[in-house]
């Protein structure tokens, strides 16, 4: 029988191996706080720049510090010429987007001089969003649209992968997005990057393998699905009969239930109300409608089906349909994801160094003991 410090936690299940300042969830509650502000009011109101600058100072900037950070994150926006002929290849073999933000994170240091941990976050927050627009436009067969340094962070984003300045209801609601995910706990990514760090090797690596762990369908890979999910029952107009049909032939239902979370998402609550603003201002009103129609229909059914567990609304869910309406494409999602999570990732990063320790944990060994050698030939 083990000892108690032999005990296995699979999962790193209920352990705490950290402590941090970034954010905090209460999975009971359904509460996040992300640099002391509730998640609402944080999201709604901040530009992703602003959030960042939280994570990264543990306060706010001010205007003009607000101004000097907007101005030198759009200033390392740029990608070398080699990175983008990586991505071109990734683009013309049909590589996934996430497999494309890997390989451009990976160089995002070259043609810069090798930086401070700061210096790099900077980079590769600044870099996300032109390597994944980049990816995406020669997806399409199209040249990629330089960034432009007068537009702010998701308003940029919008602007590469289209060509076309987005309306400012798209920019609100990206922006909205990309606060809402930017940090969640110490979750799979983050927790990777943590470890990297906590090797003293530097942030770009560690943001790299965080896109690495991200890419898993466990940890960002529903998006996605739960688009099809929605565009298939809008078409078919009854939300509770594809809902049975599901749930009937034994599938997951997307979209709901998080390892965390006990009730709805409260990531769900904040992108709901995001999506309605926006398709509100877009006059696409009937595609929400059905979005909203299905949440109800799916949460009663499947409380109806598993009355034992709690399989609430997650940020899945809404992130479709917010995603969609904005105008990132579906093949995106999860690299938008990462987009913004980026600035948690690099936050952890630089918190990890303030008082670092190499992250060591250790496995119960289960195997054999006492064998032999035998020769080759003997065998």
């Amino acid at each position: 029988m083990p000892t108690d410090d032999q005990q296995v936690h699979r999962g790193l299940e209920g352990i705490a191996v950290a402590e941090t300042r970034l954010s905090s969830i209460d999975g009971e509650a359904g509460e996040l706080v992300i640099g002391g502000f509730p998640l609402d009011e944080l999201a709604a109101n901040a530009t992703y720049e602003e959030s960042v600058f939280l994570l990264w100072n543990d306060r706010l900037p001010t205007a003009d510090e607000l101004a000097d950070f907007r101005t030198d994150l759009a200033a390392r926006r740029a990608i070398d010429d080699e990175v983008r002929e990586v991505l071109r290849r990734a683009a013309a073999e049909g590589k996934p987007a996430m497999d494309a933000l890997r390989m451009g994170a990976a160089a995002a240091n070259l043609g810069s001089d090798d930086g401070d941990p700061e210096t790099d976050a900077r980079r590769v927050v600044a870099a996300f969003p032109t390597i994944v627009a980049t990816y995406w436009r020669y997806r399409q067969g199209e040249e990629p649209v330089a960034p432009r340094e007068d537009l702010g962070h998701a308003a940029n984003y919008l602007y590469m992968l289209t060509g076309e300045e987005p309306t400012d209801a798209a920019v609100r609601g990206l922006e909205t997005y990309l606060n809402t995910v930017v940090d969640h706990g110490l979750n799979a990514s983050t927790f990777t990057a943590r470890v990297v760090v906590s090797t003293e090797s530097d942030v770009v690596s560690a943001a790299t393998a965080a896109v690495g762990t991200l890419k898993g369908p466990l940890h960002g890979g529903a998006p996605g699905p739960v688009l099809d999910m929605l565009t298939e029952v809008h078409e078919r107009g009854d939300p509770e009969a594809y809902v049975r049909e599901t749930l009937d032939a034994g599938e997951r239902l997307m979209g709901f239930g998080h390892r965390v979370y006990r009730v709805r998402d409260p990531r769900a609550s904040v992108l709901s109300s995001a999506a309605e603003r926006f398709y509100e201002a877009s006059g696409d009103d009937d595609f929400f409608e059905t979005v909203q129609s299905f949440e109800d229909v799916a949460v009663d059914v499947l409380a109806e089906h598993k009355p034992d567990r709690s399989l609430e609304t997650n940020v899945e869910f809404y992130t479709a349909a917010l995603l969609h309406g904005v105008g990132v494409p579906r093949d995106l999602f999860t690299a938008t994801f990462g987009v913004s999570r980026v600035g948690g990732w690099t936050a952890h990063c630089l918190e990890q160094l303030e008082d670092n320790r190499l992250v060591r944990p250790r496995a119960r060994y289960v195997g054999d003991a006492g064998r032999t050698w035998t020769p080759a030939k003997e065998r």
